[in-house]
């Protein structure tokens, strides 16, 4: 497996937590643990997905070789979007 393969498995590993920490957030009445889980949600966006997003993008630009193939890229949005459909049928 490539470094390329694990930093992409290692960015939605994380957009999945990520996902999962807004779906708690949404699904409890308690209003701390909601305010636990949106501070975690918003804490690993900004301090682990966003800079390994960049340095994905940043390897990628480096080493063409290791860029996702198409067919895996649409495999991870449809993965994102079907995690932000669930989260919005459960705000509904």
């Amino acid at each position: 497996m490539t470094i390329g393969t694990k930093l992409h498995q290692t960015l939605a590993s994380c957009e999945s937590a990520l996902a999962n920490f807004k779906t708690f957030a949404l699904d409890t009445n308690n209003q701390q643990a909601k305010q636990l889980y949106n501070q975690l949600a918003n804490a690993m966006e900004q301090q682990i997905i966003n800079p390994l997003r960049s340095r994905v993008n940043q390897i990628e630009q480096q080493e063409p070789q290791y860029k996702m193939n198409q067919q895996a890229q649409m495999q991870q949005q449809a993965t994102q979007q079907t995690a932000q459909q669930q989260m919005q049928q459960r705000r509904s």
